[in-house]
């Protein structure tokens, strides 16, 4: 059974959890959202901009390795060799990459 005062920091911390809720959460919420997200985003996107201008745009060798791109039967749909969502630029076939690259 739980002692007088331990019941009694019990009911302090419960009711101090519950004190905040009625007038500065939302707005405590939008100046976090303001403060911490928006620019934590901006971060990211110039990130990922720096990040995509350093890219080497030559895609690597072609090394037909036979653990890969194993067809044992066609796809339902186009030629029966190019998967649904088959991106000539990036996506390799059993022979190789299709066309000119750049």
């Amino acid at each position: 059974m739980a002692s007088p005062a331990s019941m009694a920091t019990r009911r302090l911390f419960a009711a101090a959890s519950h004190a905040g809720h009625e007038g500065g959460s939302a707005r405590t919420w939008k100046i976090l959202s303001f403060v911490l997200a928006l620019p934590g985003v901006a971060v990211c996107i110039a990130n990922a901009y720096m990040k995509m201008q350093q890219h080497s745009h030559e895609p690597p060798e072609f090394v037909a390795y036979s653990h890969l791109r194993i067809r044992t039967k066609k796809w339902p749909w186009g030629d029966g060799n190019h998967s649904l969502f088959h991106n000539p630029h990036e996506n390799a076939l059993p022979e190789g990459y299709e066309g000119p690259r750049h």
